[in-house]
């Protein structure tokens, strides 16, 4: 029987005070997970949605902040969505920009993955981890290079870390958001002519919403999902198909 049932499941949710990542967050406590949602802002808001959540505070910049919070823990998933980005011609891009995104997006996304990994191996269990890639894990984009380079190493991390831990009881996936209703987008949507050159190439007509991506987390996240493996699901209201 498929079931989305996540009840006795526990998810650390990173990134989970605003947009794709409260949303997620919300989403995987309505399926019947208990939530712990971390970042390095404040979570007030999104614990108080969420009966029985718990904060975390961790700041990616240090790729290494995860490395012993699964230490003697039951967290049965993952969600990697914590991120920023930097937008400045090519020409133009620091090095510290190059680095500061690179840190964040996907120095941390693997070390965090290692750490929950060896907590679920140690123990004999199984675990699900879900990371947020990008359609710039396919595409190029405009004037975000160290975003989009970070973005297809996520897609890449996903695969070869499903290869070695599919059979060891781990799925490992990840979603690639469309243009979605966020912080990180508010900069296009305020564009007259991005905004509209965007909307004229997405088939379903509009931005997307942060709920339209938490639903797909909860599938990858329960058993319903449990022989998908290495997959990047492309919620982007067609974008791509086009």
């Amino acid at each position: 029987m498929v079931s989305f049932d996540l009840t006795g499941r526990t998810a650390l949710v990173t990134g989970a005070n605003t947009g794709i990542g409260q949303a997620i967050a919300v989403a995987l406590a309505r399926a019947g997970a208990q939530v712990i949602c971390a970042g390095r802002s404040e979570m007030s808001e999104t614990v108080g949605m969420i009966p029985g959540a718990t904060a975390l505070t961790l700041d990616f910049a240090d790729p290494m902040a995860a490395k012993d919070i699964f230490d003697g823990t039951k967290i049965d998933i993952l969600v990697n969505n914590a991120g920023i980005i930097r937008r400045a011609d090519s020409v133009d891009f620091t090095e510290a920009d190059w680095d500061d995104v690179m840190d964040v997006n996907l120095k941390a996304v693997f070390f965090t993955c290692q750490a929950f990994a060896k907590a679920v191996l140690a123990r004999g269990g199984t675990g699900k981890i879900v990371n947020i890639a990008s359609l710039l894990s396919f595409q190029g984009g405009i004037r975000v290079p160290s975003y989009t380079a970070s973005k297809h190493g996520v897609a890449g991390l996903t695969k070869v870390l499903a290869n070695e831990w599919a059979a060891k009881g781990i799925n490992v996936n990840a979603i690639a958001p469309g243009y979605i209703e966020t912080n990180n987008t508010t900069a296009l949507r305020a564009d007259p002519d991005r905004n509209r050159a965007i909307l004229d190439r997405i088939p379903a007509g509009r931005w997307g919403h942060a709920d339209d991506i938490a639903g797909t987390a909860v599938f990858l996240a329960s058993p319903a999902a449990g022989y998908i493996h290495g997959t990047v699901l492309n919620v982007d209201g067609g974008w791509l198909a086009r």
